[in-house]
């Protein structure tokens, strides 16, 4: 016993830049080794044990941007070192907060500067009731015209363009109540327009919990592991085809996130994976625009009533398919496209599905495809029949995980802990927005000066799509709702969903042109340049083939089978 004490007070010595955690972890090892050896012989110290790399990576990032070594405390390793007890989120978003905190440094502190003062200055301008009152629509125009350069420009200016649009959103509705004609009637406005926009929130909040419920069991490996070919070429339509269909039912974002961390895993870093996280983008975009579920701006449409389920998706499937297919014939011809073939990682194998991740699974995609067939059947809106997929898969998890303290990760309240609420506070903001302008009459003014000029409304929603490879497509698509209403362009309207095609499938001619682009952008560590000189091309070559094929469609005569036709739910929705 007094050997083995001498031993372990040697290993603690000799090791200090060990974790104590670690130290402890492998000391009975150290010890019963020490036993087997004869006493008259020296026994080497161990070496320091090396980390893994992803371990080491983590301990790295939790203190470089402290100045002191790291503490010795066990529960701050182990937080690190237990993966399977804990979401790699959880261990990271702080840590990297806190690095990004001490180390990020303002790329520009001039434009800034200029930037706070316009805002000082608009804010002082507001406060001018008598000038507000007399020139609302130009100071409208100018308080959301700033508020969308802080948007576009939010990296340049370190802001976030959540807290951006929300303080956008109040400074347009004070104006609007300078301006209004009383209070009351802006009071009034607001609240029609708080009462539609929430319908949207809360879906997107219901159906994001859904999809990271989802993904926390990992259920969306029942799709990944079937992909086993290694040709590059059959890899790339392969890839593309499980995105289109998977971002049909699941969000264009949640789709990219899943899809590029499977290409992690088959295919090596390289500019072919680049091409595949490409294909990804693309196809991301294409799936999410012909279902009403697939992307925010459908979403969107179908939420208040300018297309419904059927005719969307009977309109829209064709074109949406000729988007993805040019893009991916045109690749396939590449030299990229046509290298050897890919090894897969181990890492794809090393993964394990949760406790009932398959039940999981088959709950939260029926709780998706579920919602039109309940807006048909109770006539509520969309928002309810994800609330209540949502209320099941909630009491399913608890139920499913009772008891074990170490799956509080695959419940409900740590889902919600995880999800992109700045994205649904920046729908927030952008939408309210919106809605002041259309409250005071300043699109409908746009739209009747677009229709003086640009008679043709195929011409404008073309437009619309390629303007949403540079601007953010949900302010698009709500400005369009704005400015041309039901009397305009009825409910399935040409226009309509040709709008809902275009702002979808528009946004993958840029890299900053979707949220499906931003976020391959940010974890293939892909330059705005490399997909402009590379993807951008055959982007616009299935954007403007799509088009086509809508056009033409439209002069054929296309009609569903008539046992589907007759099916009640879809003849509602």
């Amino acid at each position: 016993m007094a050997l083995s004490s001498c031993l372990h007070a040697a290993v603690r010595a000799a090791s200090p830049s060990v974790p104590s955690a670690l130290r402890h972890r492998h000391a009975p090892a150290v010890l019963a080794t020490a036993r087997t050896l004869p006493l008259p012989l020296p026994l080497p110290l161990p070496l320091p044990l090396p980390l893994p790399p992803a371990q080491r990576w983590r301990r790295l990032l939790r203190f470089s941007a402290s100045p002191s070594p790291p503490p010795e405390e066990p529960d701050d390793y182990e937080l690190l070192d237990m993966t399977e007890n804990c979401d790699p989120l959880c261990s990271v978003d702080e840590v990297s907060s806190q690095y990004f905190e001490a180390n990020y440094k303002p790329k520009n502190d001039l434009l800034k500067a200029l930037t706070i003062g316009a805002t000082a200055l608009a804010g002082a301008a507001a406060i001018n009731h008598s000038w507000v009152a007399d020139h609302q629509d130009i100071a409208m125009v100018l308080v959301f015209a700033l508020g969308y350069a802080g948007i576009i420009f939010e990296e340049s200016l370190a802001f976030n363009k959540s807290g951006v649009g929300l303080l956008m959103a109040v400074c347009l509705w004070v104006i609007r109540s300078i301006g209004a004609p009383s209070t009351d009637v802006a009071v009034q406005e607001l609240s029609q327009s708080t009462a539609e926009v929430s319908e949207i929130v809360f879906f997107l909040l219901g159906a994001m919990t859904i999809v990271e419920i989802v993904d926390a069991h990992q259920g969306f490996k029942l799709v990944t592991d079937n992909i086993s070919t290694r040709n590059p070429r059959t890899l790339l339509w392969v890839i593309g085809f499980v995105t289109f269909f998977l971002s049909s039912v699941l969000d264009n974002l949640t789709s990219t996130i899943v899809m590029v961390s499977l290409l992690r895993k088959l295919v090596p870093p390289s500019e072919y994976r680049k091409l595949l996280g490409a294909v990804v983008v693309i196809s991301a975009n294409a799936g999410g625009a012909w279902t009403p579920i697939g992307d925010v701006t459908t979403t969107m449409l179908w939420i208040h009533g300018q297309i419904t389920t059927l005719k969307i998706m009977q309109g829209l499937f064709i074109p949406s398919v000729v988007s993805l297919a040019v893009p991916l014939a045109l690749m396939s011809l590449t030299s990229e496209a046509n290298g050897s073939s890919q090894k897969s990682s181990s890492l794809l194998s090393s993964e394990q599905m949760a406790p009932r991740g398959q039940l999981v699974f088959a709950v939260g995609l029926g709780a998706l495809v579920f919602v039109p067939v309940f807006k048909a059947l109770t006539g509520l809106p969309p928002f309810m029949g994800m609330l209540l997929g949502l209320g099941i898969l909630w009491i399913l998890t608890d139920a499913i995980h009772y008891g074990e303290s170490g799956r509080q990760r695959l419940k409900v309240p740590q889902a919600l802990s995880r999800i992109d609420t700045q994205g649904i506070l920046f729908f927030l903001g952008i939408l309210l927005s919106v809605s002041s302008l259309e409250s005071a009459g300043i699109l409908r003014q746009l739209a009747n000066y677009l229709d003086a000029n640009i008679p043709n409304s195929d011409l404008i929603a073309s437009a619309i799509g390629v303007a949403s490879a540079i601007i953010d497509n949900v302010p698009l698509v709500a400005a369009t709702m704005g400015m041309y209403d039901l009397t305009s362009f009825p409910q399935d309207s040409d226009f309509w969903q040709l709008v809902a095609f275009c702002a979808g499938t528009g946004g993958s001619m840029l890299i900053i042109g979707s949220a499906a682009g931003v976020a391959f952008m940010g974890m293939e560590k892909v330059d705005f340049f490399w997909y402009f000189r590379k993807v951008s091309g055959f982007a616009f070559a299935g954007y403007a083939a799509g088009i086509i094929a809508y056009l033409a469609a439209q002069n054929l005569p296309l009609s569903l089978p008539s046992s589907l036709a007759e099916i009640p739910f879809i003849l509602g929705s």
